[in-house]
């Protein structure tokens, strides 16, 4: 039976709620979480300013949304938030999740980040494969050993490693505010920034998979609340709320910065493939190669205990759903297909992954929206139904546009392209879902309506 009341009917103190907040931090700032700010920064240049504003929607706010999301609806995860749309189509979402998060490349990303930034810029260029092959290698063999034995180590050297690298940091970001590497307000601007730079910075927070991490790990923060005796929904979703803005809060403020930053380092530095580089160059140039070296430590065991946390709730998750396959075998099955994708560089695995979040977060922002206010429609499934197929083709037709160069440098990619950008408004921003999706959800609401009448 549902609990209507409280165990705890006292409000929550200062502590508990920083408590709950450091929990959603450790949850949602990984290695990715630092170098997508800087890379939008230098390809913002003098409008940084709107970039971010578009960065912060989907890097901030959505992934606050996707937490209340799980609290509202009393979900499990990402299963739970599709079931409404059938047991086939929820499988199917939760495996394509776990999947971008899991092996395919958040995960990976750990490994390549920490190599980028920590051990690159310190390695010849001719050994770089062979020293990605070897720190990888290291690098989930530590993450399945830890993972193996199901314990609190990550837990315990969380708590310690995350405040020692926000001091590092604030360090830097002190010394960036009384050095500055360059006037942000007149660098150059990358072309598709110069019109755009709002909704591209929207599109570059998919790259944080932020948003999709909710949904799969809202429940543990919905859990501690639950620990805290906010057990109702209302008060669970209230105390949910106000720790997840404290928290948010937080990583607004650090991407701010970042993108700030980044624009300043093209008085400096030239605009880089990705955010690795740039980072790597912000700190050395402030810290120097001490702060280098730190960072690479640092680094190396903030990102392990990021990929220790995915890969455990990937084969938890997995686990549950299809347990002839142990907690464990998936769990060998993640680190290994993780190191062998880490392999293939930090560059390609944001240049793939980039089209499969075109293809989900257009569902999932949907999701998380329809979740939020599906006490107003009673969960009815119509309405799922509906929004979601409507958004189908704009959202494919996406995935195909933002596939990398060469997969598309041929005349029948070029010509669904081009269809694609003449008659889908909104196709050259990213965003030709919003219009196929806002009618989809009026007309299952109206259906709604007329069922309930009748």
């Amino acid at each position: 039976m549902e609990n209507t009341q409280d165990l705890n009917n006292k409000p929550l103190s200062i502590k508990q709620y920083l408590l709950i907040s450091s929990l959603l931090f450790a949850l949602f700032f990984g290695a990715g979480n630092l170098i997508f700010p800087i890379h939008l920064g230098q390809l913002a240049g003098s409008n940084w300013i709107s970039a971010a504003l578009g960065f912060l929607c989907t890097g901030v706010l959505l992934p606050l949304l996707s937490v209340l999301a799980i609290s509202i609806t009393k979900s499990n995860g990402v299963f739970d938030i599709a079931k409404p749309l059938g047991n086939k189509f929820a499988i199917i979402f939760m495996i394509l999740v776990h999947a971008t998060l899991g092996p395919l490349f958040a995960t990976p990303r750990t490994a390549t980040v920490t190599f980028a930034v920590g051990f690159q810029p310190m390695i010849p260029a001719k050994y770089s494969g062979i020293a990605l092959l070897i720190i990888s290698a290291l690098f989930f063999a530590a993450t399945y050993m830890i993972s193996y034995k199901e314990n609190n180590i990550t837990k315990q050297v969380g708590k310690i490693l995350n405040p020692i690298f926000l001091i590092l940091l604030f360090i830097a970001f002190l010394l960036a505010f009384l050095h500055p590497m360059g006037n942000a307000g007149i660098q150059s601007i990358t072309p598709a920034y110069k019109n755009a730079s709002f909704f591209n910075g929207f599109l570059e927070g998919y790259n944080t998979m932020d948003a999709l991490a909710g949904l799969a790990f809202g429940v543990t923060v919905v859990t501690s609340v639950k620990q805290l005796g906010k057990t109702s929904p209302k008060s669970n979703a209230k105390a949910t709320a106000w720790a997840g803005i404290l928290s948010e809060i937080l990583v607004g403020i650090i991407y701010v910065i970042l993108i700030w930053i980044g624009a300043t380092s093209l008085e400096l530095f030239k605009v880089a493939s990705d955010g690795g580089p740039t980072f790597n160059q912000f700190m050395t140039h402030y810290l120097g190669s001490t702060g280098n070296a730190l960072l690479a430590t640092l680094l190396t065991l903030t990102c392990l205990t990021t990929a220790v946390g995915l890969v455990s709730a990937f084969a938890q998750d997995f686990h549950n759903h299809f347990p002839k396959i142990s907690y464990r075998q998936w769990l060998a099955i993640n680190c290994g297909l993780s190191f062998i994708i880490a392999n293939c560089g930090l560059n390609t695995i944001i240049q793939w992954s980039t089209p499969v979040l075109m293809l989900l977060y257009p569902y999932a922002i949907l999701l998380i929206i329809l979740s939020i206010f599906s006490p107003l429609f009673k969960k009815d499934a119509i309405v799922y139904v509906i929004t979601i197929i409507c958004i189908t083709i704009p959202a494919f037709m996406d995935m195909l546009a933002s596939l990398p160069a060469y997969a598309i440098n041929n005349s029948f990619m070029q010509a669904i392209i081009n269809f694609h950008n003449t008659y889908f408004p909104f196709a050259e921003l990213g965003m030709d879902w919003v219009i196929p999706g806002t009618i989809g959800l009026i007309i299952g609401l109206i259906i709604h309506a007329f069922k309930n009448k009748k």
